[in-house]
């Protein structure tokens, strides 16, 4: 399994997401996006859709009646009803269940020290238990770099 964590450094989640859920879909994959709770669902479903003034991100959230469809789904469950590539962790949230995903993406706040501190660990967590990961900080320009 491999698994990358995402450093928010100089733009905020709601900018950082969706380039990122673009290069999903542009790879043809679908993704689960993980998020602590309704607000942060509804917050993103929204982004998602006004992002970008010539474009959106087809998506839903745990409340669609078509979930199995859905390219990128939104949820605060651990559900992957589409049988999603790519799992994406934000703000903090974690996962039980990560069978069936080639991918875990881990976006966390670089300003929160406290998310900082938790990324740290579950990074540890994650190197003992033998998975391949690797570490992208922000650029100036919204891209990202590798730095291990």
């Amino acid at each position: 399994m491999e698994i990358s964590f995402y450093h928010l450094t100089l733009q905020p989640l709601s900018v950082a997401l969706p380039k990122l859920l673009c290069k999903v879909q542009d790879a043809n994959m679908k993704a689960v996006v993980k998020v602590p709770s309704t607000v942060h669902m509804n917050d993103i479903d929204q982004v998602l859709w006004t992002f970008d003034k010539e474009s959106f991100l087809a998506h839903d959230t745990e409340k669609s009646k078509y979930a199995e469809d859905q390219p990128i789904y939104i949820t605060t469950g651990e559900e992957n009803p589409a049988s999603a590539d790519v799992l994406v962790l934000t703000d903090g949230t974690t996962t039980e269940i990560m069978e069936g995903y080639k991918r875990v993406l881990e976006m966390f706040d670089g300003n929160n020290p406290t998310s900082v501190e938790a990324a740290r660990e579950r990074w540890a967590a994650y190197k003992k238990d033998g998975h391949d990961i690797s570490y992208f900080q922000q650029t100036e320009t919204g891209g990202w770099t590798k730095k291990a």
